[in-house]
């Protein structure tokens, strides 16, 4: 491991669990029935022991969307050809009458005030120079992890430390909750055998249908990832997340590990990024702390991650698009809980008659 993300590794602390207990004391004595609030009171609670203080103001809101292509996809595990992720990182570039980007993550980032930002993790295409565009990539996508390891060591600690530099960028422009999001035709098949193995399970048991394969091919899917299993007994992390990728799968947990390391809140989106934060934790378990679920998609192995993270999604809307699009979703949710512990009276502060 490098100096350098050891010394990551090192700088994530635990939630400040002294504040989190005068927040939740503050809680307690807000103008409401005890718990009213239902889950934002916890996530209210957390937030303020990530931030460190019980009256948390975290404010701007950035998603990092790194890209990236798959030597599995030419095995035939996704419903969309490879070509479409550098058609895709265009249309996240592209201007539209709406705004900056045409994609989904676009629409909603607008609709939140969150910003964007996109790495070139390893797209396989020569993508044009861009104002917006992020070039990080090592190689033009990932070696197929059904016959051979999809990254090396090497190329995953620089696209973890390409995460993270791209993490500081954002925290410099202003962002206190930071969004992974991705982007990879056939990505969902190394995050299905990362997931797999760290919490050793059946590779059917957290495979699921991605781009929305049908039932001849998940069959094959899994399969695939049967075998890339089969292929290695690795279990240490950094291991795993290079036998199986893939360069995106890196960058975001470079995202998470900086943001923890700053003291700064993670809004995790699907199954893919979750595979991410499931290498992450084991290699620095007070990662989770600075962790928030955004909502349990579609993808049959994402319950089992939360259930692992021990982290309570917050909505279950079918999802399944990837791209931090649940993350952005959730954003109002946190910054709403945030508020109710910083701008909220007690009922002393209020007046107000208590129970």
């Amino acid at each position: 491991m490098s100096n350098s993300l050891s010394e990551l590794l090192q700088n994530i602390k635990p939630a400040d669990a002294a504040t989190m207990s005068r927040a939740r004391e503050r809680q307690a004595q807000l103008t409401k029935p005890a718990g009213a609030l239902g889950d934002l009171e916890e996530i209210s609670v957390r937030l303020a022991g990530v931030f460190g203080h019980e009256q948390p103001h975290p404010q701007g809101v950035a998603v990092i969307v790194a890209a990236a292509d798959h030597g599995v996809a030419q095995s035939g595990v996704s419903a969309f050809p490879p070509e479409v992720t550098p058609a895709m990182v265009a249309n996240f570039l592209a201007e539209t009458p709406a705004g900056p980007g045409g994609a989904a993550v676009n629409a909603i980032a607008r609709t939140v005030g969150a910003r964007v930002y996109v790495m070139d993790a390893g797209v396989n295409a020569d993508l044009p120079d861009h104002p917006r565009l992020i070039k990080a990539a090592v190689r033009k996508g990932t070696r197929n992890l059904k016959s051979e390891a999809a990254m090396t060591r090497g190329e995953t600690e620089a696209l973890i430390l390409a995460g993270a530099a791209l993490a500081r960028q954002a925290i410099e422009d202003g962002a206190d909750l930071l969004i992974p999001g991705e982007m990879g035709i056939g990505n969902t098949t190394p995050a299905a055998a990362i997931t797999a193995r760290m919490l050793t399970l059946d590779p059917a048991e957290v495979t699921g249908r991605g781009t929305g394969v049908d039932d001849e091919r998940l069959a094959h899917k899994v399969a695939v990832v049967r075998g890339a299993l089969a292929r290695t007994a690795t279990t240490d992390p950094l291991d795993v997340l290079t036998e199986f990728g893939g360069y995106e799968i890196a960058a975001m947990l470079g995202v998470m590990l900086q943001a923890a390391a700053s003291g700064k809140a993670i809004i995790l989106d699907g199954f893919v990024e979750g595979s991410a934060a499931l290498v992450g934790v084991a290699l620095a378990p007070a990662l989770r702390d600075h962790l928030f679920a955004a909502g349990e998609c579609a993808e049959i192995g994402h319950a089992a991650q939360l259930a692992h993270l021990e982290l309570t999604p917050m909505f279950k809307l079918g999802l399944r698009l990837g791209e931090g699009t649940g993350g952005v979703l959730a954003a109002p949710l946190l910054l709403s809980a945030a508020a109710t512990l910083r701008e909220m009276q007690t009922f002393a502060e209020a007046g107000v008659p208590g129970a």
